[in-house]
């Protein structure tokens, strides 16, 4: 069964680059972001993996820790870090899941069958502090991951969970947001003391609660 938003990420224990983990218990309190990538030494997937390297003061400002996934094992992960780090002049300092067995790509759907039945496609889940699955993005093996969105939508699902707010289309962190439906007009003032835009009745702006 496909994993969807708002379902409950699953748990597995795992080899990582950084030793054996409990997800669950890695994760602890934080956002988590788990992501795959279709084999190491690929040369999309080492970008990539460098890129997550040069934003980890991103994550941890976020409060987010970040997992990466293949279906190939330990020894392979390891080896590739020394060329992920030499091409892309960084230090990968976070896990890379070991999954020969595919058994996490499973349990997360990583697999598409009429793509590839061993390798993953590059899929992201992001999942809160309640272990919930907020959001997921896929792309194919051909296309490389766009990490100004993915910390974008990081950002908006922190600030939505936090505020009756929503963002609206091409946001990005210090603009604008939108007003929930769910508010009524006689308590935006109260709530969104900042001020506010009326366009119409369901379309309201305030500046970002938490800037």
């Amino acid at each position: 069964m496909s994993l969807r938003i708002g379902d409950y990420a699953p748990n597995f224990s795992a080899q990582t680059t950084l030793g054996e983990i409990d997800f669950h218990q890695w994760l602890g309190d934080s956002w988590g972001i788990i992501y795959s990538h279709p084999a190491d030494f690929t040369p999309v997937c080492t970008t990539e993996l460098g890129r997550t390297a040069q934003l980890k003061d991103e994550f941890e400002k976020r409060g987010t820790k970040v997992a990466a996934i293949s279906t190939d094992d330990l020894d392979s992960h390891i080896g590739w870090i020394g060329d992920i780090n030499e091409t892309q002049n960084t230090q990968v300092e976070f896990p890379i899941i070991a999954d020969a067995d595919k058994k996490v790509a499973t349990l997360y759907n990583m697999i598409h069958p009429k793509f590839s039945t061993t390798a993953t496609v590059r899929s992201v889940y992001f999942i809160d502090p309640d272990k919930k699955i907020q959001a997921i993005i896929t792309y194919p093996a051909s296309t490389g991951r766009n990490f100004a969105e993915i910390l974008r939508v990081l950002d908006s699902l922190q600030l939505t969970a936090e505020h009756s707010v929503a963002t609206p289309v091409d946001w990005e962190l210090g603009q604008d947001v939108i007003i929930s439906p769910s508010v009524k007009q006689e308590d935006v003032e109260a709530k969104f003391p900042k001020g506010h835009r009326l366009i119409k009745p369901y379309l309201r702006y305030t500046p970002q609660p938490n800037k």
